[in-house]
């Protein structure tokens, strides 16, 4: 019976050896996985806090609408279009000398 206790130690000690490499393998395996979970988080929350912005702020929709009223939409896209272009940049830029935000 003492030899059956040993056994069954040694081979308890082998399963938590091989659960513990499939761990680590398997935690490999999800980093990437890991990553785009990360960033779908923080795209979710930062709609969530846009919402909670709008909703605080409601005057700033009012002011957008007016703004697309009054102007031309085809000059409220040409100025829409060059912001987003010089914030594009501007991230790119700060990206490449290391500056964080």
């Amino acid at each position: 019976m003492n030899q059956e206790l040993i056994d069954l130690a040694i081979e308890r000690g082998r399963l938590i050896e091989r659960i513990s490499s499939q761990r680590q393998l398997l935690g490999q395996q999800l980093q990437p996985l890991g990553t785009g979970l990360a960033r779908a988080d923080r795209t979710i929350a930062g709609i969530r806090q846009s919402s909670d912005y709008i909703k605080q702020h409601p005057e700033m929709v009012a002011v957008g609408v007016a703004v697309l009223v009054v102007l031309q939409p085809r000059r409220v896209w040409r100025w829409s279009q060059r912001v987003f272009f010089v914030w594009r940049t501007w991230r790119m830029l700060r990206k490449q000398i290391g500056i964080s935000a």
